[in-house]
């Protein structure tokens, strides 16, 4: 199976984006970017989950976090997110937004969810009553 292939099984198809000259793909973060976005995001990641995002608030307090974001998020390099021009750069944010927010929902948090679940019923199983030794 293709890598496209494999993605569209996740239910959100890669996008192309022309941008700077240049024709990019968006597609889901890989699990290895999980780590670096997270970081990245972390500062105004509550602001993210809003009804309404207040873009200006995140690009005033946490700008540098969120191009950082934008850089892994779009696997180019952070000066190359720096020297696009300001609709270029949101059109960048809105597509790698719409990708990888989708695959989070659809996918990722009803996997953690599934995890999270399935370890609550192993501790109130038979370890429940256990606990650590007062030495």
């Amino acid at each position: 199976m293709s890598a496209t292939a494999e993605l569209n099984a996740f239910g959100t198809p890669p996008t192309s984006l022309e941008l700077a000259e240049e024709t990019l793909e968006i597609a889901p973060i890989r699990v290895g970017d999980i780590p670096k976005l997270l970081t990245a995001i972390q500062p105004f990641s509550e602001q993210l989950l809003a009804e309404q995002i207040d873009w200006f608030a995140i690009v005033t307090h946490h700008g540098e976090r969120l191009l950082q974001a934008m850089a892994i998020a779009a696997r180019k390099p952070l000066q190359w997110v720096e020297a696009l021009a300001l609709d270029d750069a949101i059109q960048l944010a809105t597509a790698l937004f719409e990708v990888n927010a989708d695959f989070f929902i659809q996918r990722v948090m009803p996997a953690l969810r599934q995890a999270a679940t399935r370890i609550n019923a192993q501790i109130t199983g038979p370890l429940a009553g256990i606990s650590p030794s007062k030495d």
